[in-house]
């Protein structure tokens, strides 16, 4: 029986990022769009604030674009500070280079196992499955889900126990299966 693990966002990631005014390096997403239009030209920011000082900062979201460009749903939703747009941005890849930032997701994510009635197997068959782009350790996130402490899930690992057709080392974003044999 395969069971289903899903790794759920709880909140916004930190934007990492240089504060000009205290040099802290933290921002959180204040979920506010600020929009200026020049003649027929738009620019949108996204602004953060330092988690130190308090310092506002802007993240370019669209840049000199001709007013007829862009589209109508996505000015809507940059006047109406929408929170789902605040998020599908931070995970965007070309937003994020070309504000030369990364994201830091500590503590703002959550692992659900549909509880621990999976524990008393010999052999697990799992599917995690990830709700956004949320880089994790797989060893950390099958650890939490089996209680058991990350340097047993290596030696697991090790010793074949603990088998999957994806990469258990380093971070991954995107679903994987694996099998435990206890």
């Amino acid at each position: 029986m395969l069971k289903n693990w899903v790794v759920a966002p709880t909140c916004l990631p930190l934007v990492l990022r240089r504060c000009h005014a205290c040099a802290c390096e933290r921002f959180q997403a204040s979920g506010k769009f600020r929009v200026n239009a020049n003649h027929k030209l738009l620019d949108a920011w996204l602004l953060v604030l330092c988690t130190a000082c308090g310092e506002t900062a802007k993240l370019t979201v669209l840049e000199r674009m001709h007013v007829r460009s862009v589209r109508p749903e996505l000015l809507d939703r940059l006047h109406d500070n929408d929170p789902g747009l605040t998020a599908e941005l931070l995970q965007d890849p070309v937003v994020r280079r070309r504000n030369r930032i990364a994201l830091d997701w500590d503590n703002a994510w959550r692992l659900d196992t549909g509880g621990p009635d999976h524990l008393d197997r010999e052999v697990i068959d799992v599917l995690v499955r990830f709700a956004a782009r949320i880089p994790v350790r797989p060893v950390r996130l099958i650890a939490e889900g089996c209680g058991l402490p990350r340097a047993g899930v290596e030696r697991l690992i090790t010793e074949g126990n603990l088998v999957s057709a994806d990469r258990l080392s380093g971070k991954i974003s995107g679903d994987f299966t694996f099998t435990l044999k206890r």
